[in-house]
């Protein structure tokens, strides 16, 4: 029987680790395959669509969460729609953010038979950055799981570090992950065949990694099923540990696990969907609607509007015990007739933050270089990643760069032609200060 599954390969490391020059590499080798890309940035806007070159036409770009957490939804989507039009492509690269959890993204290729039919995981590969990841390897729950998680590992960037650190490195990854097939690559280069089409996701050292593996993870907490007449309710809630909270209702067809357990893929979309604030005294109706409750007033009460009496699912953000959260109808307390709590997200460094910039106008290189460098000489260990598109006065091409701490690499790229000069950088670390770093940058312009 002929397998007509699409091979995956879920591209993961740490930020800087090199994942967008592997990724170029892939799509300008001569390997005779036709990849579809789609990437995950971590931050408010996103730069690397512009960094990676070539087959622009299958690059879909998703820079609106992360996408092991709040993207899934629009994973799957696009993986839908890529199966679409099979015919144009033989393989999927998933690249994730520097700081998504590889499991998560693993576990949407087994979540049901038809994502199975169609699609098969590949490997996990995951680059680690030979010179920086001592600085998150024991503190970054992220920069541990993927290289557990992971099939592949390249030990990339081994022309900064000497061969007895590349030895004690190598010994600390074995130590984590015995069984994947390790390369040491200088900028990300290696035989296409030791990444692609290499067979080599192990599901049962996926479930030895993580026993709940192929447990969902949700971006809900806890689901609920009520009888709801005609009319209007009240849902009240009291403060919580969150000024905000993400719930959508919908209608189901019956009060019954099943039922219930119907509704929840749907709503996990409905969830990856942009949300609508509702403030305290606002209404709230079935629609299928991803609702941001404001928990900020005094008074948290919000109407629920039911043009039909019938049986109705809310999906909570949190669960509804962390804010007392309760359903009145006429005064009378409405208990669900069924309900379910769900395995949360993992939890990301929330003191890892991004700072974006984007500007039109020229820069003055001599302003820019004076920046740049004390900003690396003095934040330059807070700053994990930085990379971007800068408009030089005086160069007809844009200027790409990439950092990593305190490294800094740039070089000019494709003309501007009659494309409108503009600038566009990001920042990732700890501790940044957006202002500072905003004013700084706009004092470099020309």
């Amino acid at each position: 029987m002929l397998n007509n599954q699409v091979p995956v390969t879920v591209l993961t490391g740490f930020l800087g680790s090199g994942k967008t020059t592997l990724l170029n590499r892939i799509l300008t080798e001569n390997h005779g395959k036709r990849i579809a890309v789609i990437e995950n940035e971590f931050g408010e806007i996103g730069v690397d669509n512009d960094l990676v070159i070539g087959a622009e036409e299958e690059i879909f770009e998703m820079n609106n969460g992360c996408i092991c957490c709040t993207v899934r939804g629009d994973l799957i989507r696009i993986l839908g729609n890529l199966m679409k039009r099979r015919d144009k492509f033989d393989y999927i690269m998933v690249e994730t953010t520097g700081l998504a959890d590889p499991g998560p993204v693993a576990q949407t290729f087994f979540m049901d038979t038809e994502m199975q039919e169609k699609l098969q995981l590949d490997s996990v590969t995951t680059l680690v950055d030979a010179k920086h990841i001592w600085q998150h390897i024991d503190d970054s729950d992220e920069a541990r799981e993927q290289i557990a998680f992971a099939d592949v590992i390249l030990l990339n960037k081994i022309d900064l570090v000497t061969e007895g650190e590349l030895e004690q490195l190598e010994a600390r990854i074995r130590s984590m992950n015995a069984a994947a097939k390790i390369y040491r690559t200088k900028d990300a280069v290696v035989e296409m065949d030791k990444i692609l089409n290499v067979g080599g996701f192990d599901l049962d050292r996926a479930m030895e990694v993580d026993p709940q593996f192929m447990e969902p993870e949700y971006p809900f907490e806890w689901a609920g099923v009520y009888n709801l007449s005609a009319g209007t309710h009240e849902l009240v809630l009291q403060e919580g540990p969150d000024p905000t909270m993400k719930v959508a209702l919908v209608p189901v067809s019956e009060s019954t696990d099943e039922a219930l357990e119907a509704a929840v893929e749907p709503v996990v979309m409905v969830f990856s969907d942009d949300e609508h604030e509702l403030s305290a005294g606002g209404t709230l109706q079935p629609s299928g609607c991803l609702i941001a409750l404001n928990l900020t007033a005094d008074e948290l009460r919000f109407e629920v509007q039911i043009g039909r009496p019938g049986t109705y699912a809310l999906f909570t953000e949190h669960h509804p015990d962390e804010f007392q959260a309760q359903l009145f109808g006429s005064g009378t307390l409405v208990k669900p007739v069924v309900e379910r709590e769900f395995k949360p997200d993992h939890e990301h460094d929330d003191e890892v933050t991004s700072v974006g910039i984007t500007t039109p106008g020229d820069l003055d290189p001599d302003r820019l270089n004076d920046w740049i460098g004390n900003l690396l000489r003095t934040k330059g260990p807070d700053i994990f990643r930085m990379k971007g598109i800068l408009s030089i006065k005086g160069q007809p091409e844009r200027f790409v760069f990439q950092g990593v701490h305190m490294l800094f690499d740039g070089r000019p790229d494709r003309p501007w032609g009659g494309e409108p000069r503009y600038n566009s950088l990001i920042f990732i670390g700890r501790n940044l200060d957006r202002s500072k770093l905003t004013e700084g940058f706009e004092a470099c312009l020309a």
